[in-house]
């Protein structure tokens, strides 16, 4: 019988969905997603998107279902101003919605708007020590200019997410102080809860959005968080739990310093983990992660979660006994997730020092070669001693070599 935890293509924690565990969680009825590769993600240091690749992504990032996407912001160059007119025109047929970032300045706003985007995301320094110390304006001047900025967006007929930068370690006082005015002075459809440098603790998370909920209790909320202290998805996922309505998120967690929330990690747990479906095509995730990689000329780990081209090679021994046992009819005792649930290959043996004898005798079976227990345990012997010296794992033609097997 499938649980939600345990389906044909997962196999999660029976206690996630355990009732005092999930007391004081709260998912909103319809969450999405807003992307920012094309914009958070392109400041990782190195990535450099043309016009044609910021295209690319954002019809990729469509296929796959994300409901949102910040194509960037028209004054950082023509080629980011005519990329942004040529996503909202590829998209228009779509249920994915285009955004523009901008600063508060009325300029940013109005090269917005004449690029045909449904929304903009307006960022304004919202901690007093990063006003005085990083900007040198007076504390002053983040409101007034907030507060005529979005003015100019509403007049623009722009949907409004105020993004109030280093939000997490400003003074709770003044950091409310500056939202109230903007948001009866001035115009803020929504709010982005953001973490610029990635510093909230995860348990923290429930208690700020209870907090903000006391000024704000029907604003949408936005969490943008990012990865400095790997706390990205999780604070996400936190923020998610308490109600948030649209989460902030890249490819594969791209984006200035240690990068953002990764999509698919967050995606891959609300559904698995919460049994929140966001809608989203996951079986592409792998697909649309190495289209970024290519296009950004960035390499990932090997074994990064969800998406790393390494993540289903077995070379542990007793893995590969796993394997062999319960392939066929109990998949999900070998990984959490099975591959075709995000676009990954199956699982696959590889040879190197921490194969065993099961993985000895698979590679033999694969070649059709006959051998006693003690004739593959010194191949195993060899195996181990040749991986160890080259310091690497060894290709089939090596292990064949080894093996005996003719060419």
């Amino acid at each position: 019988m499938s649980e939600p935890w345990n389906t044909d293509m997962w196999f999660t924690s029976p206690w996630n969905f355990d009732k005092e565990v999930r007391a004081g969680i709260k998912f909103d009825p319809s969450p999405k997603l807003h992307d920012v590769t094309l914009r958070d993600g392109e400041q990782q240091a190195g990535i450099v998107f043309n016009k044609d690749d910021k295209v690319r992504i954002a019809e990729a990032l469509a296929e796959v279902g994300v409901h949102r996407i910040e194509a960037g912001m028209p004054v950082v160059s023509k080629s980011d101003e005519a990329a942004i007119r040529e996503i909202v025109k590829r998209l228009e047929k779509t249920k994915t919605q285009v955004f523009s970032f901008a600063r508060c300045m009325a300029d940013d706003i109005k090269r917005s708007a004449d690029t045909g985007v449904k929304g903009v995301v307006m960022e304004v320094p919202s901690s007093t020590h990063m006003i005085e110390r990083a900007y040198k304006w007076e504390l002053a001047r983040a409101i007034d200019t907030s507060v005529k900025a979005t003015q100019v967006a509403k007049e623009n007929g722009l949907y409004v997410v105020f993004f109030p930068i280093d939000f997490s370690r400003a003074p709770l006082d003044w950091v409310l102080n500056l939202l109230k005015k903007v948001a009866t002075e001035g115009h803020m459809d929504a709010l982005a809860i953001v973490d610029t440098f990635g510093v909230l603790a995860p348990h923290t998370v429930p208690y700020l959005i209870r907090k903000m909920r006391e000024v704000f209790p029907k604003a949408p909320f936005e969490p943008h968080f990012h990865d400095d202290f790997g706390m990205g998805v999780a604070n996400t996922l936190m923020a998610m739990a308490s109600g948030c309505q649209v989460a902030h998120t890249s490819v594969s967690g791209v984006g200035e310093r240690a990068g953002n929330c990764a999509y698919e990690e967050l995606v891959l747990a609300m559904k698995t983990m919460y049994d929140v479906d966001m809608g989203l095509k996951t079986q592409k995730f792998v697909e649309v992660s190495r289209l970024v990689q290519r296009r950004a000329k960035i390499a990932m780990a090997p074994n990064r979660c969800v998406v790393g081209e390494n993540l289903y090679d077995i070379e542990s021994g007793i893995i590969v006994s796993w394997l062999k046992n319960c392939e066929k009819d109990y998949p999900t005792e070998l990984v959490p997730f099975r591959a075709g649930l995000v676009g990954q290959r199956e699982p696959t043996p590889v040879i190197g020092k921490g194969s065993g004898i099961d993985s000895i005798g698979w590679f033999l079976e694969k070649l059709d070669v006959k051998a006693t227990q003690e004739e593959m345990m010194a191949l195993l012997n060899d195996v181990k001693e040749k991986s160890l010296k080259e310091k690497r794992l060894l290709t089939l033609e090596e292990f064949k070599e080894m093996a005996g097997v003719k060419k």
